[in-house]
């Protein structure tokens, strides 16, 4: 779970933030295709450089009729220089006790299926998610395996569809529209329609197709908030399922940047050692 973040500043402010230029001083191709891989490129290189991050989070599920229960969970993130390596995360839950123990560990990959593992206490064991399950549901939410992973350029073609107005309340920025299409085996989308600002390039929504190309889900990302100066990070994701009525949001929480993560915490034995 490549990410993505959001909060208002000026154009000006944030060439200076970031040391890169307006979206319209960028040198875009006017090939739809090749324009909308380059947007997505952009937004990678602009959230390159944080090595690790710890958060808290909440996590709120809604159900059809309106009824709200919540959980909470610690999770951790550790960026792969490497272009050919994805990034590694690991979920831990620690309220309601039927969920308190239960962790999720997550190595990215390209175009082969992602890694994933899962601590369930229940049945005191790891288990390997399969390829053929990671478009199903995490937990009851309506966050699927696959939408926990990193968001890694390599995994999807592009097309350039439009810009236009932001989503609100960022109406008065202007948004590159890009489709997007699993390159990866067994993605549960056929495509994905996601708005990106074209200041800060941070995605503020999300649109996800099923297999039969009808809408499934929506993700819409808010309160963004600038760490070290650099990078932002949503605090605010929500998730409708248009199919059932549900949601779930996740509320971030105590964000903290370069904690001196790294791949060993992120291993096998790492499930092991939070038993």
């Amino acid at each position: 779970m490549s990410h993505r973040w959001k909060i208002v500043f000026s154009t000006i402010a944030a060439a200076l933030l970031f040391g890169a230029p307006p979206s319209h001083a960028l040198d875009f191709s006017p090939d739809p295709a090749v324009k909308g891989r380059q947007i997505t490129e952009e937004t990678e290189r602009r959230n390159k450089g944080f090595g690790d991050t710890q958060a808290e989070i909440t996590m709120m599920l809604k159900s059809a009729t309106g009824e709200v229960s919540e959980r909470e969970l610690r999770m951790r993130s550790l960026e792969e220089p490497e272009n050919d390596l994805g990034d590694k995360s690991l979920i831990v839950f620690d309220r309601p006790k039927d969920v308190e123990g239960t962790t999720l560990l997550t190595h990215t990959n390209i175009l082969n299926p992602d890694d994933q593992w899962i601590y369930l206490p229940s049945v005191a064991r790891v288990k390997r998610i399969s390829s053929a399950n990671k478009s199903g549901p995490f937990l009851g939410s309506e966050f699927a395996y696959e939408d926990l992973t990193a968001l890694e350029v390599g995994k999807y073609s592009y097309l350039w569809l439009r810009d236009e107005a932001c989503p609100a309340p960022l109406g008065e920025r202007t948004c590159h529209v890009v489709e997007r299409h699993p390159l990866y085996e067994n993605s549960g989308y056929a495509r994905q329609i996601a708005w990106s600002d074209d200041t800060d390039f941070q995605l503020r929504k999300v649109e996800f197709y099923n297999r039969q190309n009808a809408l499934l889900k929506t993700l819409t990302l808010g309160d963004y908030r600038l760490y070290l100066g650099k990078f932002w990070r949503a605090q605010d994701l929500m998730m409708e399922n248009h199919i059932t009525g549900k949601s779930t949001r996740l509320i971030w929480q105590k964000i903290e940047f370069q904690t001196g993560l790294a791949r060993g915490d992120f291993d096998e034995s790492a499930l092991e050692r939070l038993r």
